[in-house]
């Protein structure tokens, strides 16, 4: 079985269709704003070449940050319980062999939890709020 196979294989095993917690999506401010107004957040351009809205657990959100929104800034976290998020929500198997949560459907800016700034702190990295899991 190659290592593919076995990936596929450990997130049938391990996922749980009641995953619960929180899960976080950096976005950009100009694009959550618009999200706002319009009252839905279809995804970034990311999201919607992938069919999906990525999003990430509290231990995996740092090293997304730091892999895909390097040295960015104007950027917001936004917060979402995942169980509110239903069906559409699914734990698929991602970098590393992990399971990430991905959205397939638009995100709706009244149901999230919370959404605050996520600045760069003067080395370059982004400075992130205390977390839930």
């Amino acid at each position: 079985m190659d290592a593919q196979n076995r990936f596929a294989l450990a997130a049938e095993l391990l996922y749980s269709p009641t995953m619960t917690g929180i899960i976080y999506k950096i976005v950009p401010r100009p694009l959550w704003r618009k999200a706002e107004t319009q009252g839905a957040f279809a995804g970034a351009p990311v999201d919607l070449a992938d069919g999906y809205i990525h999003f990430s657990t509290a231990a995996q959100v740092a090293e997304t940050a730091a892999k895909h929104f390097a040295r960015q800034d104007d950027l917001l976290l936004v917060a979402v319980v995942a169980e509110r998020l239903g069906e559409a929500l699914k734990w698929e198997v991602s970098r590393g062999g992990a399971l990430f949560p991905h959205l397939y459907a638009p995100l709706d800016p009244a149901s999230v939890l919370w959404v605050k700034p996520l600045p760069l702190g003067a080395g370059g990295g982004h400075v992130f709020p205390e977390l839930d899991a």
